[in-house]
């Protein structure tokens, strides 16, 4: 995964992005029941026009070289037990957490945090009304395909601007957590 983010192999990579791209530019323009529809049928098509050809090839050679998707029909696809449980495993694992910490922000546990989380609603309806959440996909593929090796390329450059930034955002905070009383709520206790 990583080599296919850093551009190590050209040719895969291009493939894994260009398909990615395609894909998400088809679901802007297409419902996904429709693209998912035409993906199907042109790979069908395909593999009957292939069928086709190779049965038509083994009657002009006559050969026997039998069915040309036999070894792909003969793969074990079944899906074990036990990586059914493992996934439903990591699923719950990944999902109790997550649903006690929405219940603790919703039902006002901390009144701090649940005030910080209404923030980021409310940043995120900003987001919102700016893209749709098929665009903010495409621009995720684009970054993951793209900054990572950006970074690789500048990294003491952007290492010292993020420092500066990280300088800049730190003072910030002190003075506002100094400035607040609910945020001087630990040292009190």
């Amino acid at each position: 995964m990583v080599d296919l983010i850093y551009w190590r192999d050209l040719k895969k990579t291009a493939v894994v992005f260009g398909a990615f791209l395609a894909l998400l530019i088809s679901l802007a323009y297409v419902s996904f029941i429709s693209v998912v529809s035409y993906t199907s049928l042109i790979v069908l098509t395909v593999t009957i026009i292939y069928r086709v050809y190779k049965n038509i090839m083994q009657a002009i050679q006559k050969s026997q070289d039998g069915h040309p998707f036999k070894s792909l029909l003969e793969l074990d696809t079944d899906l074990p037990q036990e990586k059914a449980r493992d996934f439903s495993d990591a699923f719950v694992n990944w999902f109790n957490p997550v649903f006690s910490e929405i219940k603790r922000l919703f039902l006002v546990e901390d009144l701090v945090d649940s005030v910080k989380f209404g923030c980021l609603l409310w940043c995120l309806t900003y987001v919102g009304s700016w893209f749709n959440g098929l665009t903010l996909v495409t621009l995720a593929v684009v970054a993951l395909f793209t900054l990572p090796k950006v970074y690789e390329q500048n990294q003491a450059q952007i290492d010292q601007y993020v420092g500066l930034v990280r300088n800049q955002v730190n003072d910030v905070m002190s003075k506002v957590k100094a400035a607040l009383p609910i945020g001087n709520k630990e040292k009190t206790q």
